[in-house]
């Protein structure tokens, strides 16, 4: 029972699983401060306050009602989403297309100094024709006589 215990925990998942949880505390930690010391004050410096939950509040029957407060996390979760898409996400997409590009280039220089083409670069350039029969069509390549 412990050993199979033991197996469920060193299983790749799991262990990805916790590192994932581990990053995310840490990534939460840097949007929570991004909040905090850059957007609350935009949103001061915009406004006037450092949140909407002040305006259109009403009160119904002795109920308060604050849209602000909806729009204030409304603002905030777009500004967190620009936020990370621009400052983390686009950065490594260009990382990445950047290490793609880069690993892609000697590949090919590799491909033209050979000299050889492959299979399907040669079959490419063969004239064929279709021949239909009774089983199906079939494609052969059609003799070339050079001049």
């Amino acid at each position: 029972m412990i050993k199979g215990f033991r197996d469920f925990l060193m299983r790749g998942n799991v262990v990805d699983l916790a590192v994932a949880v581990v990053i995310g505390a840490a990534f939460g930690k840097v949007i929570e401060a991004v909040v905090k010391h850059l957007i609350t004050p935009l949103i001061a410096a915009l406004f006037g306050q450092p949140n909407l939950d002040e305006t259109l509040t009403f009160t119904l029957n002795g109920a308060d009602f604050s849209i602000g407060a909806i729009l204030t996390q409304v603002v905030n979760f777009v500004l967190v989403a620009a936020a990370v898409y621009f400052v983390i996400i686009v950065p490594l997409n260009k990382l990445n297309e950047l290490r793609t590009r880069n690993q892609a280039a000697p590949e090919a220089a590799k491909a033209s100094m050979s000299g050889r083409r492959k299979a399907s670069e040669v079959s490419a350039t063969v004239p064929s024709a279709s021949i239909k029969s009774r089983v199906g069509t079939v494609t052969r390549p059609i003799a070339v006589e050079s001049a």
